[in-house]
C-alpha cells in the first residue's frame, strides 16, 4: 500500500493545522486549548467531520493546557464522525490531559493512542458505538 507523503501546510489558526496522512485527516491542536481557540478551531472541525466515512484523527501532541471547551470539541467530532459512518483516533501523550480525559469518561469513548503512527496504523479502529 503506498503511503501518502505528510503535508505541513500552513497553520489554519495558532491552534490547528490539518493535514493528510495515510488516508487520514489530521486536525493537529496546538498551545492552549480553551474557549477563544475552540471558537477558532470549530468550524474547521464541523467541515471536516461533515463528511460521509471520514477518517480523522485529532492530534493532541502540542497541547499545552485543555480544558472543558477541548472536551466539547472532542465529544462533537465523535458524534459527528460516527453519524456519517466514519472512523475517529485520538492522539494524547500529556499525563494532565489524558488525566482530564480518563475522569470526565471520555477516554472510554475515544481511547487515545500515543503516538500519530500508532493512531494511523490502525485504521481498521473505531472508537465506540454511540
Amino acid at each position: 500500500m503506498r503511503q501518502e507523503p505528510r503535508q505541513d501546510p500552513a497553520p489554519l489558526s495558532r491552534h490547528l493545522r490539518i493535514h493528510q496522512d495515510r488516508g487520514h485527516t489530521v486536525l493537529e491542536l496546538r498551545g492552549e486549548i480553551d474557549i477563544a481557540a475552540a471558537t477558532e478551531i470549530a468550524p474547521h472541525l464541523d467541515r471536516v467531520t461533515a463528511q460521509e466515512n471520514a477518517r480523522v484523527v485529532i492530534d493532541l501532541l502540542h497541547v499545552e493546557f485543555f480544558d472543558c471547551s477541548g472536551l466539547r470539541l472532542l465529544y462533537r467530532a465523535r458524534s459527528r464522525v460516527l453519524e456519517r459512518g466514519g472512523q475517529l483516533q485520538l492522539v494524547c501523550a500529556h499525563p494532565l490531559t489524558l488525566r482530564v480525559l480518563k475522569v470526565t469518561g471520555l477516554s472510554r469513548l475515544l481511547p487515545p493512542r500515543a503516538t500519530l503512527d500508532a493512531a494511523l496504523g490502525q485504521p481498521e479502529a473505531t472508537s465506540g458505538t454511540l
